[in-house]
């Protein structure tokens, strides 16, 4: 098993580190021996071999590239780009993704201002819903750029999420919105917490395996991440 890089620190234990780009670095205490480390990471190889192919996999998602009959997410499903001369909007949804052609220059901001308005109109009714359920008070809810974090919540009562989560299943952006409200309570993620989603929501662990499986593709980047 190959470590591209080894970071010793006063730790007390070995952690495996698996980057974007595949790389493996460990970190280890001070006082174990290489052949301890090495040992360490071959008893994990399947972990290992696992996490560097999602890597792979993650870097091979296109960049989208704006032509026609190319598809885009949102909630779930891809609808395909086409193109007309002129039109206002410059970019309009419907059984499709109909775009003027005096506006592919600027085509990505469009659609990053598209999806923006989306996720704020979709996530923020869906945060009130849950919330008044469940009895749940949320002070703010806030909108990021975030590429791999999906949700966060603020010590002050503010729940945060990325407009890309909005390209996601409406059920996938429910779990998310759910997993944050929990948090205005539970901060940490204890069996409580997770107790506490399962009262919710109790298929919420095959959400999470769909944000692992597609969330690279919840993007207009491609593979610069």
């Amino acid at each position: 098993m190959h470590i591209d890089q080894l970071i010793r620190t006063r730790r007390r234990t070995i952690a495996l580190i698996v980057e974007r780009d595949g790389r493996l670095v460990v970190r280890a205490p001070l006082h174990v021996t290489d052949g301890q480390i090495h040992k360490f990471a071959e008893s994990k190889a399947d972990w290992i071999k696992a996490k560097q192919a999602q890597a792979k996999k993650n870097s091979a998602v296109a960049r989208k590239r704006y032509v026609a009959g190319e598809e885009f997410l949102y909630l779930g499903k891809a609808y395909p780009l086409v193109f007309v001369n002129r039109q206002k909007p410059a970019l309009i949804h419907d059984s499709r993704f109909v775009l003027a052609i005096t506006a592919l220059p600027r085509a990505r901001q469009l659609f990053v201002g598209w999806y923006k308005e989306q996720a704020l109109r979709v996530i923020s009714e869906r945060v009130d819903l849950y919330a008044a359920k469940y009895g749940y008070t949320c002070r703010q809810v806030k909108f990021t750029s975030a590429r791999t974090r999906w949700g966060s919540c603020s010590p002050n009562g503010n729940l945060s999420f990325t407009w890309r989560l909005v390209m996601a299943p409406l059920a996938v952006i429910d779990y998310v919105v759910v997993h944050e409200l929990v948090h205005l309570k539970v901060k940490n993620h204890s069996k409580n917490f997770w107790t506490q989603v399962g009262e919710i929501m109790p298929d919420y662990k095959q959400y999470i395996a769909w944000l692992k499986a597609n969330g690279p593709f919840l993007t207009l980047d491609g593979g610069d991440r």
